[in-house]
């Protein structure tokens, strides 16, 4: 499992290697990850996607992903709609 945060070794083009901090915000993720990384339960990222708020993706019959920016982007709409 990548972390967010994960250190990569790059070569640049001389051949030289140097480390580069990847802090970028994943494209996709899995349940999972997406919980961690909204801060969010589990059970939270299936119920938002059973009641449609977020859109799922499956890419095998066992591996389901999410799209991050929609996640984040639904929930605000949905923590705004708690206000």
């Amino acid at each position: 499992m990548r972390k967010y945060n994960q250190i990569d070794k790059i070569t640049n083009e001389n051949g030289d290697k140097k480390m580069e901090n990847n802090n970028s915000t994943p494209k996709y993720l899995r349940p999972k990850e997406l919980a961690d990384f909204l801060g969010i339960g589990l059970s939270t990222v299936w119920l938002y996607s059973k009641q449609g708020k977020i859109q799922k993706r499956k890419i095998s019959s066992r591996v389901t992903i999410f799209n991050v920016e929609d996640a984040e982007k639904a929930l605000n709409l949905v923590w705004l709609d708690m206000i």
